[in-house]
Order: structure tokens, then C-alpha cells, then sequence
């Protein structure tokens, strides 16, 4: 899909990079202005849904992305800007994204959301810390977390068949 959304624009594929790379909602990505995320290492946003301010790091992926991409784009611009000014909206983001999906035969359902939960179940799988994940997400259970990123029944039998002392 990164290799479709950069031949497609480099805003779109910037924004799966973004979303993938930082685990935040859409709704809390969309109103990023160059600002905010140039020159530093951790985003602070107050959370659209929770009204929750959160500091986070960003990964050495993410800020390599965002370096390029901003270059030559003022402080005040904002990340993903529409044509009609302001930035994208959520159903703009969701149709970049489900297009992508569709055309690179990923089978869905894929969103906005999915974006937020490929980060948490790549970052569980290399890290197998769902403690972390909990905090980075704001669940309020490892329970949650695991279910959110889909690590299910199956995977647990699996993980069981295989173990052994």
C-alpha cells in the first residue's frame, strides 16, 4: 500500500506512513499543522475523543518521514490540507485509505481505524509487551488491548500448541 499511495501523492501515502508510525486516531492526526511535529521528538495533542492531552515519542521512522516531508512547507501548514483549505476531513482520509486497500487487493474491512490498530499489533508482536501498548493506547485493560489488535483465540492456542517446558 506505501508503494501505491507514493506513486498515487505523496500526501496520501504520508498520511498511511503517519498513521501506521504513531498508533494516534485519525481524528487526532488530521489537524496536525508542520508545527507541531517539526524539529522534535514527541507529538503533544489533546485527544480528540477523551479530551486527554498526551505526549508521544515519535519513532526514528516516523520523524524520517515527517523531515521529508515537510521540507519547504511552512510552520503553519497543515499536514494533510484539502483543496478547499483546512485539512482533510475523516471521510476524505477513510476514502484514501479503503481506495488503497481495494487496489492493492488487502482484503477489508480497511479504514482510518486500521491504521491505529496495524501499529499496536506490529508493536505487540515485535514487543509482546501489552502492558505498554495499554498505555500507549489508553485502554483501560490488557484485555482490551489485546482484543483491539485482534490477537484472539486462535493465536493463543497456537502460541499454547507450541509451547513446552
Amino acid at each position: 500500500m506505501k508503494e501505491y499511495l507514493l506513486h498515487k501523492s505523496y500526501r496520501d501515502y504520508f498520511l498511511f506512513a503517519f498513521g501506521i508510525n504513531s498508533g494516534l486516531r485519525i481524528s487526532d492526526i488530521l489537524p496536525l499543522r508542520v508545527m507541531d511535529v517539526r524539529e522534535t521528538d514527541h507529538l503533544r495533542i489533546r485527544e480528540k475523543k477523551t479530551r486527554n492531552i498526551r505526549k508521544v515519542r515519535m519513532t526514528a521512522a516516523l520523524r524520517q518521514e515527517i523531515e521529508k516531508y515537510t521540507k519547504g512547507l511552512a510552520d503553519s501548514d497543515y499536514l494533510f490540507p484539502s483543496r478547499k483549505g483546512g485539512p482533510i476531513n475523516r471521510t476524505s482520509a477513510w476514502r484514501i485509505i479503503n481506495r488503497a486497500a481495494e487496489e492493492c487487493g488487502v482484503p477489508g474491512p480497511i479504514g482510518t481505524h486500521t491504521l491505529r490498530k496495524t501499529f499496536g499489533y506490529h508493536f505487540y508482536q515485535k514487543t509482546k509487551d501489552v502492558a505498554m501498548l495499554q498505555q500507549i493506547f489508553g485502554h483501560s485493560s490488557p484485555s482490551i488491548t489485546l482484543r483491539y489488535i485482534g490477537i484472539n483465540d486462535d493465536m493463543m492456542d497456537q502460541a499454547l500448541e507450541e509451547f513446552a517446558l
